[in-house]
């Protein structure tokens, strides 16, 4: 094993804190595994060791960063992040598969995504916006990490305005799905995308609210003014 994997363990074992490992646990439905290291710290741990391997061949990253993945730790999970996204420069579109099968493979919690698809994939889709039409067929996977890959990947590029009539489209592609975790991500998608785009998604809540699950709608709405709030979620929806 390489040993930069061998260091890093060896860090995070020594920071872990029972304590914080236990306290983790309440932000999650499923059983999650991590070592109980704070977030700053882990990506202190992070930026550290990218001095190490920034200079290493694309490829070789790929490798340690699955390497970090296997291990099925959040702290590790969060340094693939890291990694990931101080590539950016980097990318090529045969990143994109990769990336895919990390998702599939290795996700298995609403961080581990939300902190790889928010900077990585919204950077490798901004780069190359033709695979969105990737991320439309996400949303029939039977992975729910997929599908909630499928929204939270446009986080960043909506708070820029960007790709609307795209979010829009992925929006209706999970309006159906019965998985909150799901429903959380396409409602905030919405709301960032509301940013920019307060009136044209407004008039999507509202052609919508009838069969919008409360969970999703909440978080489309919540940067709107209180009287829109109010519209959103009145009782005769």
């Amino acid at each position: 094993m390489d040993p930069v994997i061998l260091q890093i363990r060896q860090e995070l074992k020594n920071l872990a804190d029972p304590q914080i490992r236990q306290t983790s646990q309440r932000f999650f439905k499923e059983q999650v595994t991590c070592y109980g290291v704070k977030a700053a710290a882990v990506t202190e741990i992070a930026k550290k060791y990218w001095k190490e391997v920034k200079a290493r061949p694309k490829h070789k990253i790929f490798s340690l960063c699955e390497e970090l993945y296997k291990s099925g730790y959040l702290e590790e999970s969060f340094i693939v992040s890291n990694w990931t996204h101080a590539l950016s420069g980097r990318y090529e579109k045969e990143d994109f598969a990769i990336f895919r099968h990390w998702i599939d493979t290795y996700i298995t919690n609403w961080a581990a995504c939300d902190s790889f698809c928010n900077h990585t994939m919204g950077d490798l889709i901004e780069t190359f916006p033709e695979y969105i039409e990737d991320l439309k067929l996400w949303t029939k996977s039977d992975n729910r990490w997929m599908r909630r890959a499928a929204a939270v990947s446009l986080i960043i590029p909506a708070k820029k305005g960007k790709f609307l009539g795209d979010i829009i489209n992925i929006t209706e592609l999970l309006l159906p799905d019965h998985d909150d975790m799901v429903q959380k991500g396409y409602g905030w998608l919405l709301k960032e995308a509301s940013r920019r785009h307060q009136k044209e998604v407004f008039d999507y809540v509202m052609r919508n609210r009838k069969s919008m699950p409360r969970t999703a709608l909440r978080y489309a709405i919540e940067l709107m003014p209180k009287e829109l709030k109010a519209d959103a979620m009145r009782k005769d929806r």
